[in-house]
């Protein structure tokens, strides 16, 4: 016991024992044994170490891995996730390709959210995008301790999928049920802002630029898409229009720089053409605004043009973006931490709800109306 005592305190490495150790298995699989043997403990010891460190002491612990170190020894991560009956990992379900996912900068700073508390608590994050066109089979697949669930609702396959793994997960932006823990931002009062904001400048002919088809019916949605289309129809509700008016016309488009584009060439085409496009992404913004002045056409003086989010390009464009700000970073922070609060818990968690604030953002890209409206 003395002996072991004093390995642990002056680690022989000092004098040349870790190149010794290193000779003694060089060519072969190094083994928990072999560490044990090397660093003067149980292979118990050396287990905790690896998975239960609070076990031991926190000198024992160091004298440990830099013996493992030393040997050259790299854990396998599955052996360790069976053992410990966690992979140390969240995963952050998306329903577009990982390339879609990168390219959009709304999604770099959610995930730099999540990053800060994955950060704080030792934890690598995963990406998990459809497999094979399934988000179903990617849920299963994904060797996560639990997840943060964005773009879907809570009648979702992939959702009811992560309900039969039975682990902890967080949805963003959508309207999830009592028992699943949700964050969302206030996209009712976000939209509701925006187009108050647009009829304040007199504009009457006005496009939405959405990233799902719309129907017509509000109801026919949830989420988010649900919650800004009656934003935008109360504040036009509010002045005697709708958004069934012929001066109101959405325009389905991708939620990216392409989509923008896009649905400026179709407003383009519409007669007469709209005065302002508010947009449900700043993204999407960008794309119109490139388009116009690509056109010939100046923002705002022959079109306002608004965004939601207030990505950190917004005000560094020209001219630059009118939006929505909504606290994209704290959004995905404040889902992490309910994760880990989740995972943390010994027994069963009341699911938290949590609604984040917005605020409009009036700068360069909006104007008022330069012709008559119809309205």
């Amino acid at each position: 016991m003395t002996k072991r005592s004093q390995s642990v305190e002056a680690p022989d490495h000092a004098n040349g024992a870790g190149q010794n150790r290193r000779s003694h298995t060089a060519g072969r699989k190094i083994t928990i044994s072999d560490i044990a043997k090397h660093a003067g403990v149980s292979k118990t010891a050396v287990s905790f170490a690896f998975n239960k460190p609070g076990r031991l002491s926190a000198e024992t612990t160091r004298h440990i891995l830099d013996v493992a170190r030393e040997l050259g020894y790299m854990p396998n991560p599955v052996a360790r996730s069976l053992n410990t009956r966690r992979t140390n990992a969240l995963g952050v379900i998306v329903p577009q390709d990982i390339p879609t996912v990168l390219s959009n900068p709304f999604f770099a700073e959610l995930m730099s959210g999540i990053g800060e508390v994955c950060r704080a608590e030792g934890m690598s994050l995963v990406i998990v995008p459809p497999m094979r066109g399934s988000l179903v089979e990617a849920t299963y697949a994904a060797l996560v301790d639990g997840c943060i669930v964005t773009g879907l609702s809570a009648n979702d396959k992939a959702v009811r999928a992560l309900r039969l793994r039975r682990i902890p997960f967080v949805m963003l932006d959508a309207d999830a049920p009592d028992d699943i823990a949700s964050v969302q931002v206030d996209d009712y009062r976000g939209a509701y802002l925006t187009m108050k904001h647009v009829l304040e400048l007199g504009h009457r002919r006005i496009a939405i630029a959405t990233f799902e088809p719309f129907t017509g019916r509000v109801e026919d949605y949830s989420g988010t898409l649900r919650h800004r289309f009656e934003g935008y129809r109360a504040a036009l509700e509010e002045i005697g229009l709708s958004l069934d008016c012929p001066s109101v016309h959405a325009i389905e488009c991708s939620c990216d720089v392409e989509g923008g584009k896009r649905a400026f060439r179709q407003l383009a085409k519409l007669q007469p053409r709209p005065t302002a496009v508010v947009t449900l992404s700043d993204v999407i913004a960008f794309g119109v605004i490139e388009a116009a002045q690509c056109a010939g056409l100046c923002v705002p003086r022959h079109l306002s043009v608004v965004g939601f989010d207030d990505l950190e390009a917004s005000h560094l464009l020209r001219p630059a973006l009118t939006t929505v700000r909504q606290p994209t970073r704290e959004k995905g922070r404040r889902a992490a931490e309910l994760f880990i609060h989740m995972l943390r818990a010994e027994g069963p968690v009341e699911p938290q709800h949590i609604m984040l604030p917005v605020e409009l953002i009036v700068r360069e890209s909006s104007a008022r109306v330069r012709t008559a409206p119809l309205a």
